[in-house]
């Protein structure tokens, strides 16, 4: 059984700081995908039309992504996931998160434990990240010049970067992953305007509180994915009692959209366990 995803509607959550916009498909024990940072649950494509089939699947953007309201005063990603998760009544939830996704997955796992019941990280350990090698670095540094500059166009290339990875040149990646790439991150970067305040408030001391996480965690981190990020995702693996990493061949940092099968069986494999 699987999900047209064109039937599903985009529904919205009222929270006390707007609205959040999210798909919910299926009935089962709540799953819930979280989107790396300036795209949206689109990126779950593959993963909606799977597991909707024995999950009850929720994806929602992040407050200032796709379709949710952009913040108007200080908040806390986790808080988002906290108020959506006790409005649809779907706790306790597996939070599954790629890159920023998986650091709000982590800070909710702290901050709001009664709602998770395990956690699956891809390309990140907390939401206090930690970056050392040169390539990310020129990366980042790239991004933010074009930011600076207000150049969208150099922006998105210096971001598609990561989707190569370190070992690939992005014209060697799958030309449809680009484009949906692109798109979503043009999308959310076309929500704000420049020199926009990020009222993100930090969840703090997120390493340290890590290994006392007490649902299963896992790591399911692309191959080809940039050093600091398996870095990170192998650190928090660690930290946590009885957490666990596992790979994905022929991907980069978002390996559930590249190597979508490969993703789908590790994940399946997780949610058995727990």
């Amino acid at each position: 059984m699987s999900v047209d995803l064109a039937s599903v509607p985009i529904r919205s959550l009222q929270t006390v700081d707007g609205l959040l916009a999210y798909r919910e498909a299926g009935s089962g024990p709540p799953l819930v995908f979280l989107h790396g940072g300036f795209l949206d649950h689109r990126m779950w494509e593959e993963q909606i039309l799977v597991f909707a089939a024995r999950h009850r699947v929720i994806a929602f953007d992040a407050r200032g992504h796709g379709g949710s309201d952009n913040a108007t005063g200080p908040f806390r990603p986790a808080d988002d996931v906290a108020a959506l998760l006790r409005g649809l009544e779907a706790d306790p939830a597996v939070l599954v998160g790629v890159s920023m996704g998986g650091a709000t997955a982590v800070d909710c796992a702290l901050e709001h434990p009664d709602l998770v019941r395990a956690v699956v990280v891809s390309g990140v350990g907390t939401s206090e990240p930690v970056f050392e090698d040169p390539w990310a670095l020129d990366v980042l540094s790239a991004e933010g010049r074009a930011l600076a500059a207000g150049d969208a166009a150099g922006w998105v290339e210096a971001f598609q970067r990561f989707v190569a990875g370190p070992h690939r040149d992005p014209a060697d990646v799958d030309a449809d992953l680009m484009r949906r790439v692109r798109e979503m991150a043009l999308g959310t970067l076309g929500k704000h305007a420049p020199g926009e305040a990020d009222h993100r408030v930090p969840v703090t001391a997120t390493w340290e509180r890590a290994p006392g996480i007490a649902v299963p965690v896992c790591a399911i981190n692309g191959a080809l994915d940039a050093p600091d990020h398996l870095a990170m995702a192998g650190r928090l693996a660690k930290l946590v009692p009885g957490g666990h990493t596992a790979t994905v061949p022929a991907a980069a940092h978002y390996p559930n959209m590249e190597n979508p099968a490969r993703f789908n069986a590790e994940l399946t494999s997780f949610l058995e366990t727990v």
